[in-house]
């Protein structure tokens, strides 16, 4: 488990993930407290940051509504880049399992030609082993 979210980490790194994640954090926050300060029917900051992720998840519960022509052109922006996000993070999902699926490929595969290069060593039972996967994989073909 820990090994999996440590390379989970690694692909996100490897994506720049971590930047782009860190950047519309930032700009949630700013746009959220635009939106306080030029929405009147925003009476506070957490009621901001309460509307702008409603605005964000696509929800539109309604019990918040920006009527200022700045306040939806900002509701506007934050979802588009919103749903661009979501869009980068399935991305980041996909190759975080390419990633898992390549390991344990290589770990596979390393395995058998270190098995391979060692024949004479190797016990009945592992030559049956290598017998078998290269059974298997002649029937795949």
């Amino acid at each position: 488990m820990f090994d999996n979210a440590k390379m989970l980490w690694i692909v996100i790194k490897r994506l720049r993930f971590d930047r782009m994640l860190l950047i519309f954090i930032i700009v949630y926050c700013i746009i959220s407290l635009i939106i306080y300060f030029v929405e009147p029917g925003i009476n506070n900051v957490g009621d901001a940051f309460w509307y702008t992720f409603v605005a964000c998840t696509s929800i539109g519960f309604g019990d918040v509504v920006v009527t200022t022509v700045a306040a939806r052109i900002l509701t506007v922006i934050i979802t588009v880049y919103e749903l661009a996000m979501v869009a980068l993070f399935s991305g980041v999902i996909v190759s975080f399992y390419l990633e898992l699926v390549r390991r344990k490929e290589d770990g596979t595969m390393a395995n058998l030609v270190y098995k391979l290069e060692h024949l004479t060593e190797l016990s009945t039972k592992e030559l049956k082993e290598i017998e078998d996967k290269a059974k298997m994989f002649a029937k795949k073909r």
